[in-house]
């Protein structure tokens, strides 16, 4: 599919319309919970590609280099990332950006940290 380059823009007009309307109906369904989350998280791999960046608050991108991504990774990376926006641009356009190098621990550790930041950050908008 990734090397069909009229095929695989067939399957995102296809699929990326699908995917935010399932995600808007998920966030509404969250929002008339009796005690909605106070930060949800959603995971978008094409976020800036797909010019979807407008429909969240905040823009965290969490990337590695390269060669660790492959290392990490059983699946080919070739024919991917080309038509990716660099990763630079998209820590430069996001509001947090995290470059995971480390272990699980500091990963988990810097997320922790954000979401603490987050849930201040909302709290005080609220008071």
């Amino acid at each position: 599919m990734f090397r069909d380059r009229d095929a695989l823009l067939w399957l995102e007009g296809l699929l990326h319309p699908r995917v935010s309307a399932e995600y808007l109906q998920w966030r509404d369904q969250l929002a008339q919970l009796p005690r909605p989350p106070e930060v949800c998280v959603t995971e978008v791999p094409l976020l800036y590609e797909a010019g979807s960046e407008g429909r969240f608050d905040k823009v965290v991108v969490i990337t590695a280099p390269a060669l660790l991504r492959e290392q990490r990774t059983n699946v080919p990376m070739k024919g991917r990332t080309e038509r990716l926006i660099d990763d630079r641009e998209k820590m430069k356009r996001a509001d947090y950006s995290y470059v995971n190098t480390g272990g699980l621990q500091e990963l988990d550790a810097w997320v922790a940290d954000l979401m603490e930041e987050l849930r201040a950050a909302r709290e005080s908008a609220l008071s």
